[in-house]
């Protein structure tokens, strides 16, 4: 995915993470925006079976999550036109709460 796609989704994925928690879990969404507004960071699944599972474990823990689909746009060679799932939003959450999820995942390059 060319880096400006990348940075859409996750910008996408982010904004929708955060609107769930407001409703989720308002106490951490509230101390989010209250303090340094955390750390972001970006890491890459392997395929789409990890992403899913990853927001599965995030789901039974009560995690805040978004599933970010694109919504068909034509960029070859990663997007032929079809909904394809692109992101997953977890948090705003404290690190010992997701460090289960995302030690799975690299870093995005």
């Amino acid at each position: 995915m060319p880096p400006g796609k990348l940075a859409a989704q996750a910008g996408h994925a982010f904004l929708d993470a955060y609107l769930r928690a407001l409703d989720e879990r308002p106490a951490d969404a509230a101390a989010y925006r209250a303090g340094s507004h955390g750390t972001k960071i970006a890491l890459i699944a392997d395929d789409l079976e990890d992403l899913l599972r990853a927001r599965a474990i995030a789901e039974r823990a009560g995690i805040p999550s978004a599933l970010i689909t694109d919504s068909g746009h034509v960029l070859r060679p990663c997007f032929d036109g079809r909904p394809t799932i692109t992101a997953l939003g977890l948090g705003p959450t404290k690190r010992s709460e997701v460090r289960r999820i995302t030690r799975h995942f690299a870093l995005v390059p």
